[in-house]
């Protein structure tokens, strides 16, 4: 029966014997922190990467067209291409998978309010453009360009926030008219999303953009999302298919690599995660292995514990002690070593990593718009307290194999061990 005396028993022994317990404690305390701090690295860099993708949809393709290099069908080679609606059309038909899809025409134009004016990139875009894109906004932000916008051609615009805190000096500039070049725009939202880069990009509508600032309507970038494409393979073959029917739909040899680019973050997305995908794999073979260095730490230690009281354990049976008696308090030491020092090895690991963690917040605080490889490095305490339980599992086992076969050696033999 598990009394205090137990508790006591157990306390004295430690104490008798600092080494062999600092020495499995280590054991224990190492093993569980290695793990976790592997881990923490490998998700880490995952959440960094993975993060980097955020600013549109992972299954956006792009494509921006280019100059000819290749004489083609009698055509001569230097040929600027363009895009117009047939291309958009072109894309939707002959590509099934597809979703949806947006010319871009871009222009650098300036923005004025009142007295307040500044220099900035301005896209016009098809509503779809904001899921592609993935922008956000607030519930005070307004909309984003919708249909009606587009098939009226409405003088609406859509800024960034970078704008309005530049233009409107701390005020809402929604429902506010400002000048875009020469023409007056009413503002239908704010997009709250942080770009990266630049000083903040305006949004009109493509049919707008192309009356207003493009007349002969062509464009040179066409964005769209894919279905279904969830291999590299069947995304080289996407981008295959897409090359050919634009070199049919523009005229240019389909061998041409200066006619067409083409930008597939969905093949992009893939190939990474698969990358990182090994990186965990790797991580955690090297993590098991060092909590299987640590099991077998905590075995050995406790071998050689049960030889050393093999002769304190024939003398207790002598004295009419139970085998249950003496394997219980064996095995209760192995727990408290195991549990205590595990438990550390926890505390250390996951304060490291939420340290880091803190420390990256901070950085990307005083840097909000860079690129981050690095982010969150934690782990989910469910794997930490599973890695514990393992090694308390273990610890138990290998306290009480030995001890076992200890207390069935008669005590006459016992006592004769040196």
């Amino acid at each position: 029966m598990f009394t205090i005396n137990t508790i006591e028993e157990i306390i004295a022994s430690l104490k008798h014997n600092k080494l062999r317990t600092a020495l499995t404690g280590l054991s224990v305390t190492w093993g569980i922190f290695i793990l976790i701090i592997l881990l923490g690295a490998g998700n880490g860099l995952r959440n960094g990467v993975t993060s980097n993708f955020s600013d549109r949809a992972t299954n956006t393709v792009q494509m921006w067209s280019g100059t000819s290099s290749l004489p083609y069908k009698g055509l001569q080679s230097g040929r600027a291409l363009n895009f117009g609606e047939r291309q958009l059309s072109d894309v939707s038909e002959n590509l099934s998978e597809t979703n949806s899809q947006t010319g871009m025409i871009e222009k650098q134009l300036t923005i004025t309010n009142n007295t307040e004016y500044g220099t900035y990139d301005i896209k016009g875009v098809d509503p779809s453009y904001e899921n592609i894109f993935n922008l956000k906004f607030d519930a005070t932000g307004g909309r984003f360009i919708n249909y009606l916008d587009n098939k009226s051609s409405n003088k609406v615009i859509v800024i960034d926030k970078k704008i309005e805190e530049v233009l409107f000096k701390g005020k809402s500039a929604l429902g506010s008219y400002i000048k875009l070049g020469d023409v007056m725009f009413r503002v239908v939202g704010i997009n709250s999303k942080k770009e990266r880069w630049g000083n903040g990009t305006a949004y009109i509508p493509f049919t707008t953009a192309q009356y207003i600032f493009n007349p002969d309507l062509k464009f040179r970038h066409i964005a769209m999302t894919v279905k279904g494409l969830n291999t590299k393979e069947s995304n080289d073959a996407f981008n295959d298919r897409l090359k050919k029917t634009m070199s049919k739909s523009l005229s240019f040899d389909p061998n041409d690599s200066q006619a067409l680019w083409v930008w597939n973050s969905q093949r992009d997305f893939l190939e990474t995660m698969q990358i990182f995908n090994g990186i965990t794999i790797f991580v955690s073979i090297i993590g098991i292995f060092t909590l299987i260095a640590g099991i077998v730490g905590v075995s050995n230690i406790m071998l050689v514990s049960v030889k050393e009281r093999t002769r304190e354990i024939g003398i207790r049976k002598a004295l009419g002690a139970p085998p249950a008696s003496i394997l219980q308090s064996i095995i209760i030491e192995s727990i408290l070593i195991t549990t205590f020092f595990g438990y550390i090895g926890m505390m250390l690991g996951i304060g490291l990593t939420e340290l880091v963690n803190y420390i990256l917040l901070q950085s990307a605080a005083g840097s909000p718009d860079g690129p981050t490889v690095f982010k969150n490095p934690t782990v989910e305490l469910s794997y930490v307290l599973i890695s514990t339980g393992i090694l308390i599992l273990s610890g138990v086992i290998a306290g009480y194999m030995p001890a076992r076969r200890a207390v069935k050696i008669k005590p006459i033999e016992a006592m004769r061990e040196e």
